[in-house]
């Protein structure tokens, strides 16, 4: 036999058993015997080293002890455990020889992968620690792509010029069939002047006002645009802080929306203005381009427009209180504007400029901008502006349509003033141009032929406020606003708050008790045949059996006009001769709370609502416009379905149509039998009551009038089935908007709304619905439950009558329900047609209770001066909606 096939010798010490168990140790992962646990002498040695035989001489190291040899197998069996885990299989097993069996496991050789995360040779927690290199990396990619981004971003956008924004377009308005009405903004009050034409007290005072560091930053407010990231991530505006340099690009050239997008785009374009224009070349295309309030863009319109000079020529002091105007020309200007805000009354927005004026000019002292000697001359008398002026096309009765129009775009689109003024929108309105200049010949009429300011000093002053708007739908088809811009009347009456309201508030109390009924009869409706006392100076009572107290602890005691003694006489009735203490007494009673609820629902703004409830709320300390008086009262024409006032169907920009102008649908704010009920007892109120003037009108009408304390205003509102119209008349202060005493103005003791608002409302009705159908209005049928008022005597068993009959009481003891009306001496009572003084309001005594009103406030304190409610006006406000 050959050489090399000869057997091996058998190994010394145990054999082929010993060796398969030495063998066996690295891959099995069996743990091996302690020395001398079989007797053999191999079990005092370890394990041969991989590939070598017992017998072949390789090296040996003999364990010392049973612990070292169990200490081996273990570090052999979890190394072996590793290799698996890192290779997916197991590696080839062997022995543990000297130094093996420790430290770092071995990989099998693989596809390397680009990112080693989670990380492939660490374990535990060691895994998902990037490395030094991943993290570097990261970092370098991502700086990298925000330089690219940044460059991106900085080639493409282009710098504003002052030139292009300079020009504007014309708004072009359409009466309701589409014909045009009137084009305004035709760019005549823009012109743009070089940086040698802007005095330098004109920069400073803008420097001083608005970012001090203008001639030394980047033109980029870092921390503004962090501000915006930050408000953006919690769900708050994005807007920030602005340098003059992000202003000049915000009005040349990006919408002013407040986005997140507009913010980064500002950015790019402010740092690409700040290194291709100069300083003073930026200041200047920021004063060319700011919007200064009254129509005037850029500094040299606005020097014309309130100073009537060039900006060359403007004092340091007139330039404070331009640059004041920077701050919000709504809120800044001196003339006041209340018909965008009550907040902006003349008075409040004069004291707002005074203290900003003042405080720019020392600032402007303080930046050593003036001299010592330059601001005491400035300082020493604030330069009022001239009046504002009307606007070429913008005169009569155009000025106040377009001011409505106007204000409902911008209350129900992303449109902004400044965007508006720029021009380019064509604004399609519901205005009926032959319903608004009979409105105006009717308002001229009455007064050429009652007034005589000339000659009569009660008769100045005096002011007319009307609107008509159509049941079912909402549109406004006619206003009233005032004497027209051209003489110097800036306030559109027809929707400004301030003028309360009277007795005309009556029916709002009338129909919350129809339908929600009192705390006595447990959620049923009052009959207006229910009897409340109707005579003068009655103590009101809470549900609790108390009285309301005035301030001084006293009772409150609320009176009527008339002292007659009416006793207890039914709601109807009480409507009927405006009669205010059944009407007191009935809000309470109902809950004053839902009293407003009734009125909110058929169109009042809460705004314009008086907010601390008292008794005096049931009879009219609300100050509501007359187009929302108009609008709650067609929703008793349409049986108890409103629809919100509107004035605009439709605006084109550049041909194309713009959304947010949908007709407004129409909630139900009462129940139908509710409304056709107040509906029947204000049809009693014009033929039997203190609005017969209005049956002149010779077809089916109700209505309803008021006058308030003082005598200071007084109402007629009325409606057919086809048309609702209000009209107010007041006295106001020029100086200060105060609402002064109507006693004596007409020649007469005191002006009720059964007078010459009714009148007028007669003469623009007639005009309004010739040649239509008297449509009548729904019957009423019997509602809710008799409840009278505690105290009332039984009733007497009288012959029943529907709501359609119209009673009178006789003013006893025991009043009982006759069709023939008493005939008390004038000196007992007044006479029963229009011009009674017991027109509900609180003429010569407390009819709105504020001579002496209960406990919490002074309830006229919101009439006296007026104001548009509800920012944006008070027919769109806030939800202008």
């Amino acid at each position: 036999m050959s050489e090399h096939r000869r057997k091996p010798p058998p190994p010394q010490g145990g054999g082929r058993a010993a060796a398969r168990r030495g063998q066996s140790g690295p891959s099995s992962g069996r743990r091996a015997a302690p020395r001398g646990a079989t007797g053999s002498p191999s079990d005092s040695y370890g394990f041969s080293s991989y590939g070598s035989d017992a017998g072949s001489g390789g090296e040996e190291r003999p364990y010392g002890s049973r612990a070292e040899a169990r200490r081996a197998a273990q570090r052999s069996t979890g190394n072996s455990r590793r290799r698996a885990a890192d290779n997916g299989s197991r590696g080839p097993g062997g022995p543990a020889g000297p130094g093996r069996g420790r430290g770092r496991a071995s990989t099998a050789p693989g596809k390397k992968r680009l990112i080693d995360y989670p990380r492939a040779n660490r374990f535990g927690w060691r895994r998902w620690v990037p490395s030094w290199k991943l993290v570097s990396g990261l970092c370098i990619t991502f700086f990298g792509s925000l330089v690219a981004l940044v460059g991106v971003g900085y080639a493409m956008v282009g710098v504003p010029n002052e030139n292009t924004a300079a020009q504007s377009q014309n708004n072009v308005y359409y009466w309701a069939d589409g014909k045009q009405m009137v084009a305004t903004g035709t760019g005549v009050n823009r012109q743009n002047v070089t940086i040698d034409q802007i005095p330098e007290a004109m920069q400073y005072a803008v420097i001083s006002a608005e970012n001090k560091s203008f001639y030394t930053d980047p033109g980029v407010d870092f921390r503004g645009i962090a501000r915006a990231l930050v408000n953006m991530a919690k769900g708050g505006e994005t807007q920030g802080g602005s340098t003059i340099t992000q202003q000049f690009v915000k009005n040349t050239y990006l919408s002013q929306d407040q986005t997140l997008t507009r913010k980064f785009k500002e950015m790019f374009i402010s740092i690409k203005v700040g290194t291709k224009f100069t300083k003073p070349e930026i200041l200047q295309g920021y004063l060319n381009t700011s919007y200064f309030g009254r129509g005037a863009y850029g500094i040299q319109a606005a020097a014309q427009t309130y100073y009537g000079v060039d900006a060359k020529s403007l004092t340091p002091s007139q330039c404070a209180v331009l640059a004041a105007l920077l701050k919000g020309a709504t809120y800044y200007d001196p003339a006041g504007n209340p018909d965008i805000d009550p907040a902006a009354s003349q008075k409040a927005n004069y004291q707002r400029s005074h203290d900003r004026w003042a405080w720019i000019l020392e600032e402007m002292h303080k930046d050593q901008h003036l001299t010592d000697a330059e601001y005491q001359t400035a300082v020493k008398k604030y330069p009022m502006p001239q009046g504002r002026k009307a606007v070429k096309g913008m005169t009569g009765q155009i000025s106040y349509l377009a001011d409505t129009a106007k204000k409902y775009v911008l209350a129900h689109s992303n449109i902004t003033e400044t965007q508006f003024d720029q021009g380019g929108f064509q604004i399609y309105t519901t205005f009926d141009k032959d319903k608004v200049n009979a409105l105006t010949a009717a308002v001229q009429k009455v007064q050429k032929a009652r007034l005589d300011p000339k000659n009569r000093e009660k008769d100045k002053y005096v002011q007319f406020g009307a609107a008509s708007v159509v049941p079912d739908d909402g549109a406004i088809v006619a206003l009233y606003g005032g004497a027209g811009y051209e003489n110097n009347h800036f306030t559109n009456n027809a929707d400004t708050s301030g003028v309360p309201v009277g007795s005309t508030w009556k029916p709002f109390v009338l129909a919350a008790a129809m339908q929600d009924g009192t705390y006595k009869t447990d959620g049923v409706g009052v009959s207006p045949l229910s009897k409340y006392n109707g005579d003068d100076n009655l103590k009101v009572r809470r549900p609790d059996g108390t009285f309301y107290l005035n301030k001084d602890n006293s009772i409150f005691r609320q009176r009527n006009e008339s002292k007659y003694p009416w006793g207890y006489i039914t709601l109807r009735k009480a409507m009927e001769q405006s009669i205010n203490t059944p009407f007191v007494q009935l809000g309470v009673d109902v809950g004053l709370t839902k009293v407003r609820d009734m009125a909110h629902a058929s169109g009042i703004l809460t705004d314009s609502m008086l907010q601390g409830l008292n008794p005096s709320f049931a009879i009219g300390t609300s100050t509501p416009s007359a187009i929302r008086m108009a609008d709650a009262y067609a929703t008793f024409a349409a049986s108890g379905e409103h629809v919100d006032p509107y004035s605009v169907t439709a605006v084109k920009q550049d041909g194309r149509p713009l959304p947010g102008f949908d007709k407004p649908k129409a909630t139900r704010a009462m129940e139908e039998n509710v409304a056709n009920n107040v509906t029947d007892v204000l049809q009693n109120v014009i033929q039997n009551g203190t609005g017969q003037n209005a049956k002149a009108l010779g077809r089916t009408a109700a209505g309803k009038t008021g006058t308030t304390d003082s005598n200071k205003s007084a109402w007629f509102v009325g409606y057919t089935k086809q048309l609702s119209t209000s009209v107010a008349m007041f006295r106001e202060n020029p100086k200060d908007a105060e609402l002064l005493s109507m006693n004596g103005t007409a020649g007469v003791a005191s002006i009720h709304g059964g007078d010459i608002p009714t009148s007028v409302w007669t003469e623009y009705m007639k005009a309004a619905l010739q040649g239509k159908n008297d449509l009548g209005f729904p019957e009423a049928t019997k509602i809710g439950e008799i409840a009278d008022e505690a105290g009332a005597p039984s009733p007497t068993p009288t012959p029943s009558i529907t709501p359609s009959e119209t009673p009178s009481e006789t003013p006893s003891a025991t009043p009982s329900e006759t069709v023939t009306s008493p005939s008390p001496t004038v000196t007992e009572t007044c006479q029963f047609a229009w011009n009674c003084s017991t027109d509900g309001g609180a003429n010569g005594g407390s009819t709105s209770g504020t001579t002496s009103s209960p406990s919490a406030t002074d309830t006229t304190g919101a009439g006296n001066t007026r104001g548009n409610a509800n920012g944006g006006g008070n027919l769109f406000g806030g939800s202008t909606g």
